[in-house]
């Protein structure tokens, strides 16, 4: 069996990984108060999308690709599919999306909500693990343990359903700070779990590996996610709280009584003979309507 390195760039590439999906997950639970509150259809649609990109995208997958920069196997370079890494970004996003509809939308039975959202989620963040790992070419064959792949999977069912339970329950940002440090361990848990599985039995080279390197798709997967987490945060910022549209509502009942109270001036009336039938102007109050 060849020796594998998980740390290849030391403390690094971990601390990243485990700031990139608290980051994520503060983003995501933000998103589903946001959620909770909205006044529409479409708006709770906008809410639940950016929620799962959020989660999905940066609290797993971002992380999930981060902490692969570190993975080393003595003996043999490492290269990635690109569609397939594609395919497991594509897949962490969908399948969280699905797990928070579960649990978000509808109103009876909360609970069974929670873990079926969190059964669906947890199973398909493995897949996106998996899917991942199926995606490095290496000169070599790679075996996994299944009792470490069960307890990954386990832990991605149990770490989903509790992030759907926050999803569902936090509002004060303390708490959703506090619950995506959670979060955040959680899902490095769940990734390292299952790389410890991983054993790999290296062959001689047959010639070049097809694929990109990890260091040939950072720039690129980078700046996707340096931009995303921008326009997340820009679009929590933006739009308004459930406080902003009390307040806006308190407001406009405000003008709308202000307005009532002011008399209203109108015309002199005339007679028939075109000549006033007042000499002074009458005024009354849009109340007394």
């Amino acid at each position: 069996m060849a020796q594998i390195h998980h740390f290849d760039h030391g403390w690094i590439t971990p601390t990243v990984s485990y700031v990139l999906s608290v980051l994520g997950s503060m983003l995501g639970l933000t998103c589903a108060v946001r959620f909770r509150s909205a006044a529409g259809r479409g708006e709770r649609v906008w809410w639940l999308t950016l929620g799962s990109v959020s989660i999905g995208g940066t609290a797993i997958w971002s992380m999930h690709f981060v902490a692969m920069m570190g993975f080393a196997v003595v003996g043999t370079p490492i290269r990635y599919d690109v569609g397939l890494t594609a395919a497991s970004a594509l897949l962490a996003v969908f399948a969280v999306g699905v797990g928070l509809a579960i649990a978000l939308l509808g109103k009876g039975a909360q609970n069974l909500r929670i873990v079926t959202g969190g059964v669906v989620a947890g199973l398909g963040v493995a897949a996106m693990h998996y899917t991942g790992m199926a995606a490095m070419k290496l000169n070599g064959d790679v075996t996994y343990g299944m009792s470490r792949v069960g307890l990954s999977i386990g832990i991605a069912v149990v770490a989903a359903a509790v992030a759907l339970w926050l999803a569902v329950t936090v509002r004060r940002p303390i708490v959703i700070f506090a619950a995506a440090l959670v979060m955040g361990i959680a899902v490095n848990g769940m990734h390292f779990t299952g790389m410890t599985a991983m054993s790999v039995s290296t062959r001689p080279a047959a010639g070049d590996l097809p694929g990109a390197t990890a260091s040939g798709m950072l720039v690129p997967i980078g700046l996707a996610v340096v931009f995303g987490i921008i326009g997340l945060a820009y679009a929590l910022m933006s739009a308004p709280t459930e406080e902003d549209r009390a307040a806006a509502a308190y407001l406009a009942q405000r003008r709308q009584e202000a307005a009532a109270r002011i008399p209203r001036q109108t015309a002199p009336e005339t007679t028939m003979g075109g000549g006033l039938r007042s000499s002074a102007w009458t005024y009354r109050d849009r109340s007394s309507r």
